[in-house]
């Protein structure tokens, strides 16, 4: 609120916004958000009338999360873990973060693609990644899709809409200060406090802090990124990897049977495959960072094809971890572990996906 009165009073060099929290760290999308809050609640002292609002934002995510599942034809008795969450409704009701509105926009966006609106999806897409950077981390998800379910000319089309709208956005901040606000916005080198870590507090103070400890998570996620892309996520196009780069570069011939395999499930598993991967690989989690992996895990153990029993035992285990505060060794190893199983286990469990299919759908599809 200290950040947005600024704002309202005319400020819109980024560097200069400041609160008690410390400096504005996100797009501009994330301020717009706020400004309406900051009239709706008095200035922000109506604290209740804002978790009324953030409880709104709750429920229609958990109906938009609940829509996609649908799509992608996950059985009923995961649907349970997607209320079950204490961490998360914390997250929502209490905490009031812009990751709400940030993951909601991801999900709205994930649906559109399902029901293959692909503009609407792209530009509520790109209002997300307005609000939080983090969105980011599933970008390359979403090339491949675009490019497997629309072909690189339409695919090329839907990559210029999400960069204009953020020009659009930031566009107040950046006729006075470009620099300022993508350095800010979109800070790639942020350096993060050891105490607050959810995810590597069982390695030292020392290695968490260091230059070498960065660049391994870095390349970790590049690798793992190269992997799913190469082995997973061009699955729909059933080509091997270099004709894959090959026919995608121009519009190949059986370009309308490979958007056919395009399916709900393949989108959602992309997608938040590549989420999951990008929180694996993260330089600090905070706890607002559970918002992004709760509405995902079920369906990632479930896409993995563990038994149910281990799902459920798996998720509660990552919920007790995202609820211990502080973090210990034993929660953050806990969440790093979890997360790791989610990749691996999604990796593994769709292994013979698009198998001798026939008819454009997966031969191994999930169906209750």
């Amino acid at each position: 609120m200290e950040q947005v009165k600024q704002f309202i009073h005319g400020e819109r060099d980024y560097i200069k916004i400041r609160g008690g929290t410390g400096p504005l760290v996100y797009p501009g999308a994330h301020v717009y958000i706020y400004r309406i809050l900051y009239h709706l609640t008095d200035h922000g002292s109506n604290i209740r009338l804002a978790q009324f609002v953030f409880g709104g934002v709750y429920l229609v995510n958990l109906a938009v999360v609940m829509a996609c599942y649908r799509l992608a034809q996950v059985p009923p008795y995961v649907f349970p873990l997607l209320v079950s969450s204490k961490r998360l409704h914390s997250i929502y009701l209490l905490r009031c973060f812009n990751d709400c509105f940030a993951v909601l926009a991801l999900f709205v966006a994930t649906y559109a693609y399902q029901k293959r609106m692909w503009t609407a999806g792209s530009v509520v897409y790109s209002l997300g990644l307005g609000v939080k950077m983090s969105l980011l981390l599933v970008l390359p998800a979403i090339g491949m899709i675009l490019l497997q379910g629309i072909g690189k000319d339409r695919a090329i089309t839907q990559a210029m809409i999400i960069g204009q709208l953020q020009v659009l956005i930031g566009y107040p901040f950046l006729a006075v200060n470009a620099r300022s606000y993508f350095s800010r916005a979109f800070e790639f080198t942020r350096q993060f406090l050891y105490k607050w870590t959810v995810n590597w507090r069982f390695v030292s103070e020392e290695t968490f802090l260091s230059k070498r400890f960065a660049l391994s998570l870095l390349l970790a996620h590049a690798c793992l990124l190269a992997l799913f892309l190469s082995t997973r996520w061009k699955k729909p196009s059933k080509r091997s990897l270099p004709d894959f780069m090959r026919t995608m570069l121009r519009e190949p011939r059986d370009q309308d049977l490979i958007s056919r395999r395009v399916t709900p499930q393949v989108i959602l598993t992309t997608i938040l495959s590549a989420n999951a991967i990008g929180m694996l690989c993260a330089r600090s989690l905070h706890y607002q960072f559970y918002s992004w992996l709760a509405w995902a895990t079920p369906f990632l153990l479930w896409r993995a094809g563990f038994h149910p029993v281990l799902q459920y035992a798996l998720w509660a285990a990552q919920e007790w971890a995202w609820n211990v505060y502080p973090s210990t060794p034993a929660s953050s190893m806990t969440v790093v572990s979890i997360l790791a199983v989610q990749v691996a286990g999604v990796w593994w469990g769709t292994r013979e996906d698009f198998v001798d299919s026939r008819d454009g759908r997966p031969q191994h599809q999930h169906v209750e």
